[in-house]
């Protein structure tokens, strides 16, 4: 990486001779004064020359942008880095309007000088604790010149004079592997550039998709079980949800084994909230290709359904509804009692927010019809719920709920839910007359020990 710092009178850092004599050769000039070396001179003139004349000039200011500077000294160098932020900004607008400028000695200069800026070692986050849910991010100190460079780069992938058959030489595997890295930047605003490009690069090099895919597992993979730290999570998935949009029919096996086997555990980590929408939505997306992978998607969730955390609790609820809200009526029967099972014990929660969330299902209505044409098997799995919980629960809210749903129920099956009524009641009677039983079996076994006592006390209990 090259680095430029003012007040160097003998030597320019990280500089090389080689390429400080090439700048002098092309015409640049610089004055060396007593304060140190000063590249003030960079004499360049605008790019509106003649036509003939602007691809070779060019090149001449991707070259002069390959300079990096150190923004972490803010006093540092602030004419030159004004320069640089100045030709950048007319690149990205060269690239924009201009024809016949993307010959084929571009196309190296072009990747060496966004790869000099924008790959670097990620600095640590400031905290080890750092919590991206609660703490600000560290935000990118050169991101005055980072953005101007993604925006060039990102004209430059969608220029129609693009011909990925010469930039595949140097947009490679290397390249994507360290574009991947930067998705752990803590900036947003630069994972948000990332995405686009990644998007660019995938959408123009067929020969680099499936590298990126698997790359993106392996990102995912070691998120889960190793690290549970990575913070372009949610870019990637988004990434994703247009890939998967774009998968051909049949789906491969891959695919599908990515869906069970990655996407899926996915929902274990601690921080999903952070990117809880675009999983789910790639989950829908794979539904929506093929139906069929419904049963061993909903059995995942169910699987992972979290025992201790109420909000991955409301998480998983709303998701659920997105999954019913495109599924099969084929697919729905072969799920619906674990399904339910599952909304039941929801509907019992102590967390209001959990049982209101699973309570909304009966207001959608694609839901509702679903349910009313199986509700010979929906009804008895959740009325044991719904009567106790009319009966009992500590929110009125709640409670309100529920007895929409269950005057709903009745309206759908009024015979059966008549038999559930008195079943429950029977089976309540019972229950209260083996408590009473209980009851007074303890309270003889009391009185029987207290005799014992007495007697051991030398009383004769009377």
């Amino acid at each position: 990486m090259l680095l430029v710092r003012a007040g160097c009178p003998r030597e320019i850092p990280l500089i090389g001779k080689g390429w400080l004599l090439s700048m002098l050769l092309q015409g640049f000039t610089m004055r060396i004064s007593s304060v140190g070396c000063d590249l003030v001179s960079l004499c360049l003139p605008p790019i509106d020359v003649p036509a003939p004349e602007q691809p070779e000039l060019f090149l001449k200011k991707l070259q002069q942008c390959c300079t990096v500077f150190d923004f972490m000294d803010t006093l540092s160098d602030l004419k030159m880095k004004e320069y640089k932020r100045s030709t950048l900004n007319e690149l990205v607008d060269y690239v924009m309007v201009s024809r016949g400028y993307l010959t084929e000695q571009a196309y190296p200069e072009v990747v060496k000088m966004v790869s000099y800026n924008i790959f670097r070692t990620l600095p640590p986050s400031d905290s080890n604790e750092f919590d991206p849910e609660e703490d600000e991010p560290t935000l990118e100190a050169s991101w005055p010149h980072l953005q101007l460079v993604y925006e060039f780069f990102i004209r430059f992938l969608e220029s129609q004079e693009f011909q990925p058959s010469i930039a595949k030489k140097y947009i490679d595997q290397k390249f994507v592997l360290q574009l991947l890295e930067l998705f752990d930047s803590e900036d947003p605003r630069e994972r948000d550039y990332l995405k686009t490009v990644l998007h660019r690069i995938y959408g123009k090099f067929l020969g680099l998709r499936a590298f990126i895919r698997k790359q993106i597992n392996n990102i995912f993979l070691r998120f889960v079980y190793e690290t549970e730290h990575f913070n372009g999570v949610a870019e990637l998935l988004e990434i994703l949800g247009s890939i998967i949009n774009g998968f051909a029919l049949p789906l491969k096996a891959e695919h599908k084994q990515f869906l069970v086997k990655v996407l899926i555990p996915l929902h274990t980590v601690r921080s999903l909230s952070l990117f809880h929408a675009q999983l789910a939505y790639c989950i829908v997306q794979f539904l929506e290709k093929d139906p069929t992978l419904t049963e061993p998607v909903i059995r995942g969730l169910l699987k992972f359904w979290p025992k201790t955390c109420s909000q991955k609790e409301v998480m998983f609820l709303g998701e659920l509804e997105e999954i019913l809200d495109v599924i099969e009526p084929t697919q729905f029967v072969k799920i619906q009692e674990p399904l339910f099972k599952q909304i039941s014990r929801c509907v019992s929660s102590p967390h209001f927010q959990v049982a209101e969330r699973a309570l909304y299902y009966w207001n959608n209505e694609y839901i509702m019809s679903l349910i009313e044409e199986n509700s010979s098997v929906i009804l008895p799995i959740m009325f044991a719920s719904l009567y106790r919980i009319s009966k009992e629960h500590w929110n009125p809210a709640i409670v309100a709920l529920v007895y929409n749903v269950l005057k709903a129920f009745m309206e759908m099956n009024s015979t059966l839910f008549d038999e559930l009524t008195a079943t429950y009641k029977s089976d309540r009677q019972r229950e209260k007359k083996k408590e009473k039983e209980r009851e007074e079996l303890w309270k003889k076994l009391e009185d029987l020990e207290l005799k014992r006592g007495l007697r051991s006390d030398g009383i004769i209990p009377t």
